[in-house]
């Protein structure tokens, strides 16, 4: 194990304290604004009307056609659901996600994947994915990577971020764990590396609470 053990237990209890914390939002998860802080292109993160939006899901937006067999090229008429940035303008963050139903949607960054994962709008489970390597600007498979949690948004690591703060994805393990060595703004362990059906209402809230639903 990589870190302190009593630095683990911390975070894991921070993450468990901010799932409770998002569980009594479940309820009011139809509605609402994204809670935008003012970042992204369009000046402040949602390119909505607000109109007619009690029935709809926050994220129930920008979504495309997707095969599903593999990842679909990057253009600039996509959004991403969470802030509505456009994934296009990020090579070394972007990523996507397919549904079952045949819809796909595209994000600026990993961080806001695991928003929209653990408030899916749909009922229609994702069936396929590809998120970039961490600083390798190579698509890999969502579903087969490897996400390091990093949560300290004011480490010097975390300057070049998109959206502040994001998790680390890598296509293998032994990078992953590797990588906790190289984050020095706090201890990390290898319980820190999760997979994609790992990711939950916790993590969103680490990386995007203030655009997760109502």
């Amino acid at each position: 194990m990589i870190g302190s053990t009593s630095g683990a237990v911390d975070r894991r209890r921070l993450l468990g304290l901010l799932a409770a914390g998002t569980t009594a939002g479940v309820a009011g998860c139809l509605g609402g604004d994204d809670g935008g802080d003012g970042e992204g292109e369009d000046g402040n993160g949602d390119d909505s009307t607000g109109e007619d939006e009690d029935d709809d899901h926050v994220y129930d937006r920008n979504a495309f056609s997707h095969p599903g067999e593999e990842p679909v090229e990057f253009t600039e008429s996509q959004r991403c659901p969470v802030c509505t940035m456009t994934p296009l303008m990020y090579p070394n963050w972007r990523c996507q996600l397919a549904h079952e139903n045949g819809d796909g949607v595209a994000f600026d960054t990993p961080g806001c994947l695991f928003a929209y994962y653990a408030f899916l709008p749909i009922d229609s489970p994702v069936t396929a994915g590809w998120v970039t390597e961490y600083e390798q600007r190579e698509l890999i498979d969502a579903t087969e990577a490897y996400y390091v949690v990093v949560t300290d948004d004011t480490a010097e690591e975390a300057d070049d971020d998109v959206m502040k703060l994001n998790p680390r994805p890598f296509a293998d393990r032994e990078d992953a764990v590797a990588y906790l060595e190289e984050w020095e703004a706090e201890p990390l362990t290898e319980d820190d590396v999760i997979r994609l059906e790992d990711i939950d209402r916790g993590h969103a809230e680490i990386y995007r609470g203030n655009r997760l639903p109502n």
